[in-house]
C-alpha cells in the first residue's frame, strides 16, 4: 500500500453531551466497572485489526491553540487518534463500526481522513 492508503482517525467527544454526562454521572465503581469492560473491548478490537493499525496514538490532552491574537487554551472534540492502513477511505471509516470508544465509552463518533504527505513508513529512511 502507499501513502494514499493511510489514514488518521480521530475519535471525538462532545464533553457537553448526555452520554459525557451519564459517564460522570455513574458512581466510581460503576465507572471503573465499565472502563475495565471498554478496556478489555479496546484490546480485543486492536488485535482483530491488528495489521490494519500502523500507529496506535493515543488519549489527546489538553490544547493550547496558536492564533495572530496569540496562545489560548481552548476545549474541542478530539479524544483519541490512531493511524490506520486501508485499500480506500470508506473501507478506513468501516474499521470503525461498533468501535468500544463509542459503544462504551463516551466518545460520539470518529472522524477519519486520508494522510496526504509522504508514506509513513518512508519516514527517517536514508
Amino acid at each position: 500500500m502507499s501513502a494514499k492508503d493511510t489514514y488518521l482517525a480521530i475519535f471525538t467527544s462532545n464533553k457537553a453531551s448526555q452520554r459525557w454526562h451519564a459517564w460522570y454521572a455513574m458512581s466510581d465503581e460503576e465507572r471503573r466497572a465499565k472502563g475495565e469492560e471498554g478496556l478489555a473491548a479496546l484490546k480485543a478490537w486492536d488485535e482483530a485489526h491488528r495489521d490494519s493499525i500502523i500507529y496506535e496514538g493515543g488519549p489527546l490532552g489538553p490544547t493550547k491553540r496558536m492564533s495572530p491574537t496569540g496562545m489560548a487554551d481552548v476545549v474541542n472534540e478530539l479524544t483519541v487518534f490512531l493511524v490506520v492502513r486501508a485499500p480506500s477511505h470508506e473501507a478506513a471509516t468501516m474499521l470503525f463500526e461498533g468501535h468500544p470508544h463509542f459503544t462504551i465509552f463516551p466518545c460520539d463518533g470518529v472522524d477519519v481522513m486520508p494522510l496526504l504527505g509522504p508514506n509513513p513508513d518512508a519516514q527517517g529512511a536514508a
